[in-house]
């Protein structure tokens, strides 16, 4: 693709994807059907809007210097729309090491919104880091056009923070609120100012009140120095109430990795922070993390130790007993959650994946009290660097993408 025009990249893409119909199947049952994404796409994201539109973005090309697409099906998976190119500039996206890509949410009236880590090559360049006295990466923004057939250019959201590393993350609500965030260091914080290593990072916050037409100036989430583990993702989430959830792993003394959890319910001016799983490492792990909802509950999903684990965040801020995957943990990693009005959650990981290793698709599927039924399956055929994508469907059924 590197001699491709975007506009022939777009149709290459276009018409590997023409058949997704037949890419879908029932797994085990007919709760959970499996959707290959054509065209090598990797790192799935995808969304449900009010309408039971699925929207879906991934990534195609070099690993380093790759680009995003963006697809629509209007009639619940059996066919998909052509794709639209999601980052403005060609090869400023990025999925190698798996953690820095894509995160997309739907707002208000459906509109899309995307962010991502920029490439080295990304356009706007990110802050100046005082570390290197080089520009490092941008936290880049787009979203749907008025029309809806096109993205706007994108834009970075980093001025008073720098060197981001693992993925941002990014959550909008019915009202025409955005939330962008990512972890970072703030020029507060430069080196002989203080903490050093990981123990400087925290979680960082762009809000926009109008749809995402304008960002305030980035803000730090929440005041307790948990640090934050440089390589690892984070997940932001706002549910139907309008409240924020946000899941992200600290790094505390550079060996309590452990699983935190901010929620807002005065839509991001205030942050409370629990911990919610604990974990001593003295290394990345390169984790990420997903929050999904049904209107009554949200849930959230992470790994810690390579086993992958589920709760339900209550709106207290306390979480209920995080719950493990059945069987084995050996390498699991990358956990996606999504839950059913009826409450039954699908928990999906991948198996065996590394750097530059691709591995094996899991998932358990558990009733409405928390309890695993007989819906289990492992399937191979997760390529390198990426990992599944799971939604609830309108009919209480669930679609997993891979």
């Amino acid at each position: 693709m590197s001699m491709m025009t975007r506009r022939q990249a777009a149709l290459a893409v276009s018409g590997a994807l023409t058949s997704w119909a037949a890419t879908e199947k029932a797994a085990s049952g007919d709760l959970v059907r499996l959707v290959r994404v054509r065209a090598g796409g990797i790192q799935p994201q995808v969304a449900r809007d009010d309408q039971d539109h699925l929207h879906l973005v991934y990534f195609t090309g070099d690993a380093h210097n790759g680009d995003l697409f963006y697809v629509l099906s209007t009639n619940g998976g059996v066919s998909f729309s052509d794709p639209v190119p999601v980052n403005s500039q060609r090869g400023s996206a990025i999925a190698a090491g798996t953690i820095c890509g894509a995160q997309l949410a739907v707002g208000k009236a459906g509109r899309v919104h995307v962010a991502w880590n920029g490439s080295n090559e990304a356009k706007p360049q990110g802050p100046v880091n005082p570390d290197s006295g080089k520009p490092g990466a941008p936290m880049l923004y787009t979203r749907l056009n008025h029309s809806g057939k096109d993205f706007e250019p994108q834009r970075n959201l980093m001025h008073h923070s720098f060197g981001l590393d693992g993925g941002g993350s990014l959550a909008a609500d019915k009202a025409g609120n955005v939330y962008v965030t990512w972890h970072g260091i703030g020029e507060s914080e430069a080196s002989g100012k203080g903490a050093e290593g990981e123990a400087r990072r925290r979680v960082w916050l762009a809000k926009s009140a109008d749809d995402g037409q304008s960002f305030e100036t980035e803000r730090k989430a929440w005041s307790q120095p948990t640090g934050a583990c440089g390589c690892c993702g984070m997940k932001a989430f706002a549910d139907r109430q309008g409240n924020i959830s946000v899941l992200y792993r600290s790094a505390t003394e550079s060996v309590h990795r452990d699983i935190y959890l901010l929620r807002s319910k005065d839509r991001g001016q205030n942050f409370q922070g629990s911990l919610l799983h604990k974990w001593d490492i003295n290394a990345c792990p390169m984790s990420s993390m997903d929050i999904a909802e049904n209107g009554k509950t949200v849930v959230g999903t992470w790994e810690t130790g390579g086993q992958v684990y589920w709760a339900r965040l209550e709106s207290d801020g306390r979480p209920s007993q995080p719950v493990a995957a059945p069987g084995d943990a050996k390498g699991r990693k990358h956990p996606r959650v999504a839950v059913n009005e009826n409450g039954e959650v699908l928990l999906v990981w991948t198996e065996g994946t590394g750097w530059q290793k691709g591995g094996s698709l899991a998932w358990q599927l558990y009733d409405s009290a928390g309890q695993a039924t007989a819906e289990k399956q492992q399937l191979p055929g997760i390529p390198a660097w990426s990992f599944a994508g799971a939604v609830a469907r309108r009919d209480n059924s669930f679609s997993v993408f891979c």
